[in-house]
């Protein structure tokens, strides 16, 4: 099975109260994109990753990430991560079965979840939720993320954002650390209906799972504990997560 992985690293770092692009915050010492790609390059599935970056932080990004073996994509403007997968389409060669979209700013995914996910078969989209039971201590960092919806047979039915669910949704307590791995046809078959009718009128990667549930689908899962989940976005989830490493 040949499998491709882009890694969103767009962002800039201004909720972290960095200089830096995200990708480049320091964890342990290390960039967190650095964790990241370490995982993916044990993970021994993709010898080329690509990594979508803005205009503004892809010569420091590449910088960073001499050492390993890496293409690049340029957003050029800032639309969502919908947005942002499309951009690294030409990048994808015809014969993929896979393709796997990861986060710079998610350091802990380990190598063998990024394996499980890229052998996964598929006929659309496969996600890693994670289950926390509630958000006291520190899950409180997954309050604001996106919830994963169930119809009343507890099929995967859609991923909510944060700002734009109902309160009801919000109790929800499964949540959507970004990680999706897409059949690459039907992704690309299926990408330019995204539309950016949200809170934010950007393009969700994440709107491709209600898609696919209304096309009769099933939503694949692969369940991952919430410390693999982590996402960094502040100074305060940066000193948690640094209180995690181990």
């Amino acid at each position: 099975m040949k499998t491709k992985i882009i890694i969103l690293a767009a962002g800039k770092g201004t909720r972290m109260g960095s200089d830096l692009p995200k990708a480049l915050v320091q964890l342990d010492g290390r960039p967190m994109i650095i964790h990241l790609i370490e995982s993916v390059v044990a993970s021994n599935i993709d010898d080329l990753p690509i990594v979508v970056v803005s205009p503004d932080n892809r010569e420091i990004i590449s910088k960073a990430l001499a050492e390993y073996n890496c293409d690049y994509v340029i957003q050029e403007q800032p639309l969502g991560s919908g947005h942002a997968v499309a951009c690294a389409r030409q990048k994808i060669p015809a014969n993929t079965d896979n393709v796997i979209v990861l986060y710079c700013d998610h350091p802990f995914i380990t190598a063998k979840s990024i394996k499980n996910f890229g052998e996964f078969i598929t006929d659309a989209v496969t996600i890693m939720p994670t289950e926390l039971g509630d958000y006291d201590d520190w899950h409180q960092i997954f309050f604001h993320w996106g919830r994963i919806v169930r119809d009343n047979k507890n099929e995967i039915e859609k991923i909510i954002e944060f700002k734009d669910a109902s309160p009801e949704e919000i109790k929800i307590t499964e949540v959507n650390p970004g990680f999706m791995c897409f059949n690459n046809k039907w992704l690309w078959d299926n990408i330019d209906f995204l539309d950016n009718n949200n809170g934010s009128k950007e393009y969700y990667l994440t709107s491709l799972v209600a898609m696919a549930f209304k096309q009769g689908r099933k939503i694949g899962t692969i369940n991952i504990e919430p410390r693999e989940a982590m996402g960094i976005n502040s100074q305060e989830e940066l000193a948690i997560a640094e209180s995690l490493v181990s």
